[in-house]
């Protein structure tokens, strides 16, 4: 039976309180049966701390959020957990359980260590276990990550339909979704930028979230639902397409 997936849920009890029977609530309301689980920022490193150095109380957080998405279980929706990466490169923490990678920061956040060999471990094991990763970057970090350090074989999600990356038309312009790596969510974008990317791209490479709890999954599903699209298409984003990534 065919059941919708919302692929971009924060989910987390440490420094915020988004804990999941909230979110299950919400989920429930919206006639949606799987979550796509991702810890929260504020429980992985210090989003304040540009010069952030990552101690052992933060890392010893970071094991927590993700411990608490796989210790979740319910009954009646389909959990499916992120593991978020950050300079660490912790590859050795990766569960069976994890099905995605969540690679997050922002213009005015610490940097990832790109540089580091660990980073290039850790994409070799997403890549052996053909995990897809979810990328929230700078346009130019962006661009640098699909050039540069994109295994091959490895599904690239930009979230919010670019919003945070640049923008839907920055990355228009520059052929990032021309790539056939590239995957995009429809986390808080328009309309207008989910139908004209289904228009020029189709439907395949293209993944219902919500953002909670910075979107409402009931709104960003009508959103999604008001495009009309042949039941194949609107099949192949509330679902299948995070379960064919995922390997589901």
């Amino acid at each position: 039976m065919f059941h919708i997936i919302d692929s971009h849920l924060h989910c987390g009890v440490q420094k915020v309180s988004w804990g999941w029977e909230e979110l299950r609530r919400r989920l429930k309301t919206a006639g949606i049966g799987g979550a796509g689980l991702i810890p929260p920022v504020e429980d992985i490193y210090d989003r304040y701390d540009f010069h952030f150095t990552d101690p052992p109380a933060w890392q010893a957080c970071r094991r927590q959020a993700h411990q608490y998405l796989l210790d979740l279980h319910d009954p009646h929706i389909h959990l499916y957990r992120y593991f978020f990466v950050w300079n660490d490169f912790a590859w050795e923490e990766l569960s069976p359980e994890h099905v995605a990678i969540k690679w997050h920061r922002h213009a005015n956040e610490p940097e990832y260590h790109y540089d580091d060999p660990r980073c290039r471990e850790f994409l070799k094991v997403v890549q052996v276990r053909g995990l897809p990763i979810l990328l929230e970057e700078t346009f130019q970090n962006t661009l640098f990550f699909l050039e540069r350090l994109l295994p091959a074989g490895v599904p690239l999600i930009i979230p919010h339909l670019g919003g945070l990356n640049g923008g839907y038309m920055a990355l228009r312009r520059a052929g990032v979704w021309d790539h056939p790596q590239v995957y995009a969510d429809t986390a808080l974008a328009s309309t207008w930028e989910m139908a004209d990317y289904v228009d020029r791209w189709g439907s395949a490479r293209l993944l219902f979230g919500s953002d909670y709890p910075f979107g409402e999954p009931a709104y960003e599903l009508a959103k999604v639902q008001s495009l009309n699209l042949p039941e194949s298409d609107r099949q192949a984003i509330l679902g299948g397409n995070f379960r064919r990534l995922a390997g589901l």
